[in-house]
C-alpha cells in the first residue's frame, strides 16, 4: 500500500437530522424516509439499500406524514398545512397544495392508491382524488373535536379509522360520517393521565383496529361494536408508531424508549385454527424515540431521533440465509458532503444552511509508521458562509486551486471568488447568474480550475469558463432522447477533455468537452452508480455500483479494459461483495497509474492492478506477514486489494499529494453527544 502521512480530521461537526417518518413501497421495493429538516430520501432495497435519490429540506416544511400512491407517486404533508408531490425523475417538488385545515399530522393513501386522506389540526379529515397530474379535493368527513394524529384505511376502502386525543373514530367513506367512537383509557401505570394521544392506528380486514398511544399501550378494538378486545402495556413511555405486514400476520411498533416490539398472529394450540396476537420479540437498536416504523415482506424497518435507519431482517421470512439476512444500520448519507482543494490544503464542509472552509494543520516532526505527530500549526477555520432563505443546500464544491466556491439550493446557484491575504479571506459573490441555471444537483470544477461543470435537475449539463471574478457560458449538453432524468454524479478527466455523468438510473454518459458532443454511453448495468472518476494519463473511467462491483471503462477505446474483463471473469472476493456500505469516492495516485484509491464508510482501499486478484481462499483483509517470513511468502500472499479499516466512520478520504492523505472521520459517539438526552430507564441495582 505504501506509506502516507495522514491528516486525521475530526472537526467536521456534522449531525444527521433525525428520522420523522418512513413509507415502504411494496411494488418497487423502495423506502422513502423523511427527516426532521424536511429532507426526503429514497432507498432502493433491491440495490443493496442504496440511497439513490434525495430531496433537500426546507425550513418551513416540517414533514409529519409520507406515503406512496398509485405505485410510484410519492406524497408528503406537514405542519405548514401543504401536501407535496415529488418528481422522482427531475428530483424536485412537483407542486404544493394547501389543504386548508391547518397543520397536517397524518396522511394515508387508499388501498387502490387512487385517493389520499389527510388528518388536520382543526379536527377535519379531508379526502383528495389523485389525478394523473395533480390531486383534487373531493370532500370533508365529519369534523372531530381535536387534531387527527393518525389514519388508516380498511383494506376494502369502505371505512377508515382516525386516531385523535382520547378517542378513535371510525368513518364511513361513502357518507363521510363518523359511525363509531372508541374512548381510549387514560390509565397509565395505575394513574389517570390528563390526555391520551393515539399516535398510530391500523385497520385490519376482519374489522379489528389496532391503536398505539401515549400511555404505553397497544390495544385491539372491534370496530363493529366499538369495544376493547385486548390491551398490552408494553412501555413506560409513548408508543409512537405502528406498521402492519401486507398479509396481516404480524406488525411492529416503536416506543419512545428506543425499543421495537414485534407482534405475530399465532395459533392458540398446535392443532387449533383459532389464532391470537402475541408479542414475540423486543429489539433495542435505538437509543432515542422510534418515531417511524415500516414492515417489508422480509424485514422490520425503524428510524427515529438517534438518526439511524435500522433494517432488521425477519429470519423466518428470509429464504436464503446469506449476508442479506444481516442487520443493517444506515447513519450517513450516501453522497459526499466534503470537497477538497489539494493545492491549498483546504476542506469545504457542507451543512444544511451553511458551508465551512478549513485549512489543514501542519507538522515539522518526523516519526516511524503508526506514530501520531504533534502539530506545529493547528487547523484554521477560515470561513463560515451562511445561506439566505429557508432552503437547504443541495451540493457544494471548492475548486482545486482554492479560489472558487460554488453551491446550490433548490432555486439558485451561487458562485464566489476567494482572495487570500495572509490569514484574511476576501469573499466576492459573482452576480447575474444565468436565468436557466436555477438549481444544480452536482457541481464540479476542472483540474486547472478554469471550467465549472453544473448538472441541473432537468437532465442538462452546463459548462462555464471561469474568468477573473466572472464567468462565460460555453455550452449545454441537453438530456438524451428527450428525458428529464437528473444527473447526480459527475467526473472530469484531469486534462479537462472528458466529462462523465451518471443519472438516477444505472446509465453513464461520457461527453467530449473539447468538441462539445456526446462521446459514448457506458453499457447499462442493473445497479445504480455510487461513485465514478476518470484516471489521469489513460483516461479510464472507474465506476462503482451499489452491489459493490467496480468496472474500468476505456473512454478513448469505448470498451471495458482488459483488467476489468479479468476481474469480471474471476469475480470479486465474497467478503468484498458482502460489504453493506457503498463506495462513495474514487481517486488516483498521480505517480502510480496502476493504483485505484476508493473508500466507503468503514474501509479505505488501494487496488493495485499490477498484482493478481484475490480469490475466495485467500485473505481479503490481508495482514502484513511477520517480519521473519521470507520474501517468497510475501509474494505468495500479496494481491491487488490493500485495505485499511483504521479510519471509521469515514466520510471522505483523498490524496493531497504523492505522500499525503486526508481522512475525515465522524465518530458516532460525537453525534450521540449532541442529541437530546434519551428517556432515563430504571435499571436493576441502580
Amino acid at each position: 500500500m505504501g506509506e502516507f502521512k495522514v491528516h486525521r480530521v475530526r472537526f467536521f461537526n456534522y449531525v444527521p437530522p433525525g428520522i420523522r417518518c418512513v413509507a415502504y413501497n411494496n411494488q418497487s421495493n423502495r423506502l422513502a424516509v423523511s427527516r426532521t429538516d424536511g429532507t426526503v430520501e429514497i432507498y432502493n432495497l433491491s440495490a443493496n439499500y442504496f440511497q439513490e435519490k434525495f430531496f433537500p429540506g426546507h425550513e418551513s416544511r416540517a414533514t409529519e406524514a409520507l406515503c406512496w400512491a398509485e405505485g410510484q407517486r410519492l406524497f408528503s404533508a406537514g405542519l405548514n398545512g401543504e401536501i407535496l408531490e415529488y418528481d422522482l425523475q427531475a428530483l424536485n417538488v412537483k407542486y404544493a397544495l394547501d389543504a386548508f385545515g391547518g397543520p397536517i399530522w397524518s396522511m394515508t393513501a387508499s388501498p387502490s392508491g387512487s385517493q389520499l386522506l389527510v388528518g388536520c389540526e382543526d379536527g377535519s379529515v379531508k379526502l383528495f382524488q389523485i389525478t394523473p397530474d395533480n390531486i383534487q379535493f373531493e370532500r370533508n368527513f365529519d369534523r372531530q373535536k381535536s387534531r387527527i394524529l393518525s389514519l388508516s384505511w380498511h383494506p376494502s376502502a369502505t371505512h377508515i379509522a382516525a386516531g385523535s386525543i382520547d378517542y378513535i373514530s371510525v368513518f364511513d367513506v361513502k357518507s363521510g360520517s363518523a359511525v363509531r367512537k372508541m374512548i381510549v383509557d387514560r390509565q397509565y401505570m395505575g394513574v389517570s393521565k390528563r390526555k391520551c394521544i393515539v399516535w398510530g392506528v391500523a385497520f385490519l380486514s376482519d374489522g379489528t383496529v389496532i391503536s398505539v398511544d401515549s400511555a404505553g399501550k397497544v390495544q385491539f378494538w372491534d370496530s363493529a361494536t366499538g369495544t376493547l378486545v385486548k390491551s398490552h402495556l408494553i412501555s413506560n413511555a409513548d408508543v409512537q408508531s405502528i406498521a402492519v405486514a401486507d398479509q396481516e400476520d404480524s406488525f411492529v411498533v416503536g416506543t419512545a424508549e428506543g425499543t421495537i416490539f414485534h407482534f405475530q398472529l399465532v395459533s392458540v394450540t398446535s392443532n387449533s385454527s383459532e389464532k391470537q396476537w402475541v408479542r414475540t420479540k423486543p429489539f433495542q437498536h435505538h437509543t432515542h424515540d422510534v418515531r417511524a416504523v415500516a414492515h417489508s415482506p422480509t424485514a422490520l424497518i425503524s428510524g427515529g431521533t438517534d438518526t439511524h435507519l435500522v433494517i432488521r431482517p425477519l429470519m423466518e421470512k428470509v429464504e436464503v440465509k446469506n449476508y442479506d439476512a444481516a442487520l443493517r444500520k444506515i447513519t450517513f448519507p450516501h453522497r459526499c458532503l466534503i470537497s477538497c482543494s489539494k493545492k491549498k490544503q483546504l476542506l469545504l464542509f457542507q451543512f444544511a444552511h451553511h458551508l465551512e472552509l478549513w485549512r489543514l494543520g501542519s507538522t515539522a516532526a518526523t516519526g516511524k509508521n503508526g506514530d501520531t505527530l504533534p502539530l506545529s500549526k493547528n487547523a484554521d477555520h477560515l470561513l463560515h458562509l451562511k445561506t439566505k432563505g429557508p432552503e437547504n443546500i443541495i451540493c457544494s464544491c471548492i475548486s482545486p486551486c482554492g479560489s472558487w466556491i460554488a453551491y446550490s439550493t433548490v432555486s439558485r446557484v451561487f458562485l464566489y471568488r476567494l482572495n487570500y491575504e495572509h490569514d484574511n479571506i476576501n469573499l466576492k459573490r459573482v452576480s447575474k447568474m444565468p436565468a436557466f441555471l436555477r438549481s444544480a444537483l452536482q457541481i464540479m470544477f476542472s483540474e486547472d480550475s478554469k471550467k465549472l461543470f453544473v448538472a441541473s435537475n432537468q437532465g442538462s449539463l452546463h459548462i462555464f469558463q471561469l474568468l477573473e471574478g466572472s464567468f462565460k457560458h460555453l455550452h449545454t449538453f441537453q438530456p438524451q432522447s428527450g428525458t428529464v432524468e437528473a444527473m447526480c454524479l459527475l467526473a472530469v478527466s484531469p486534462d479537462g477533455n472528458w466529462l462523465a455523468a451518471s443519472g438516477t438510473s444505472a446509465g453513464v454518459h461520457v461527453y467530449n468537452v473539447k468538441h462539445l458532443k456526446l462521446h459514448c454511453t457506458v453499457p447499462a448495468y442493473n445497479f445504480p452508480v455510487t461513485a465514478l472518476a476518470i484516471a489521469p494519463i489513460t483516461n479510464n473511467l472507474v465506476i462503482a455500483h451499489s452491489d459493490q462491483q467496480v468496472f474500468e471503462y476505456s473512454i478513448p477505446e469505448k470498451q471495458y479494459t482488459e483488467w476489468s474483463r479479468n476481474i469480471q471473469k474471476q469475480g470479486f472476493h465474497h467478503l468484498w461483495l458482502q460489504r453493506d456500505t457503498p463506495i462513495t469516492h474514487i481517486s488516483f495516485h498521480p505517480k502510480r497509474p496502476m493504483h485505484i484509491l476508493l473508500h466507503d464508510a468503514y474501509m479505505f482501499c488501494i487496488i493495485d492492478k499490477s498484482l493478481p486478484l484475490p480469490n475466495d481462499k485467500t485473505l481479503l483483509y490481508n495482514p502484513l506477514p511477520p517480519t521473519n517470513e521470507s520474501d517468497v511468502f510475501r509474494r505468495r500472499t500479496a494481491h491487488a486489494f490493500k485495505i485499511s479499516k483504521i479510519y471509521k466512520p469515514l466520510l471522505f478520504m483523498d490524496l493531497l499529494d504523492e505522500r499525503t492523505l486526508v481522512a475525515v472521520e465522524r465518530p458516532l459517539d460525537d453525534i450521540i453527544a449532541q442529541l437530546p438526552p434519551p428517556i432515563k430507564k430504571k435499571k436493576f441495582g441502580t
